[in-house]
């Protein structure tokens, strides 16, 4: 089907992109490593400014330990020009209970917060109990664009 007017494509005021960011759990995580950019895609909760996820020891992302800069990303795509999207720029820190007070609740935090979806997790009924490597991304940056056709 032809569009009869041209597409909108506009940048979405931060309250609307905070809100796509807690209404949906999968995003894609791009981190690099010398000359190579890698995405992978990751289950995660945002909550107070910071993106909550976890993963496995020893995959890919232990790259990011030494380049700690990432981009993520989320989209809500209903059509070609129908969608939106919030990419997030900010520090990647691994979460390690054992580091002292402050890391022991920063860790707690993260537990709770990933519980919110999934309450399974890092319990003896976790589906994957192999994810035990939890991390938070501080959003130094955020933008958001929306691309729409005319709406009645």
């Amino acid at each position: 089907m032809a569009l009869t007017t041209r597409p909108e494509f506009v940048d979405l005021p931060e309250g609307e992109a905070i809100a796509l960011l807690k209404r949906n759990h999968v995003g894609r995580l791009a981190f690099s490593f010398h000359d190579r950019v890698d995405v992978e895609p990751i289950s995660y909760v945002y909550d107070d400014g910071f993106i909550y996820g976890r993963t496995s020891p020893g995959t890919k992302l232990t790259t990011v330990k030494h380049h700690p800069w990432v981009a993520f990303q989320v989209d809500e795509i209903e059509g070609r020009y129908d969608w939106r999207s919030v990419t997030v720029r900010g520090t990647l820190y691994f979460l390690d209970p054992a580091g002292g007070d402050r890391a022991r609740e920063a860790y707690e935090r993260a537990l709770e917060v990933l519980r919110r979806v999934d309450a399974d997790a890092l319990t003896p009924g976790d589906p994957v109990s192999f994810r035990s490597q939890l991390f938070q991304i501080y959003k130094d940056e955020m933008t958001a664009r929306e691309a729409r056709t005319a709406r009645p």
